[in-house]
């Protein structure tokens, strides 16, 4: 994967990210959320963050000081 790619999939990766936010806090808003739906959302949430981490990395090279 080129740094393009990897440059387009955290932008989708990021956006799906927000998106994930929005239903979180719009499902959260609910009288009595539901439990489960709620926990699989934060989860894939996660799940998203630590691969918008590992792709950052391999976009950014460790710089030894």
């Amino acid at each position: 994967m080129d740094e393009n790619e990897i440059a387009a999939r955290l932008d989708r990766l990021r956006t799906e990210h927000r998106d994930l936010d929005a239903a979180i806090e719009a499902l959260g808003g609910v009288g009595v959320p539901d439990q489960l739906q709620l926990a699989r959302l934060k989860k894939r949430k996660l799940r998203l963050k630590d691969e918008i981490a590992m792709l950052e990395d391999t976009l950014i090279p460790d710089i030894i000081a």
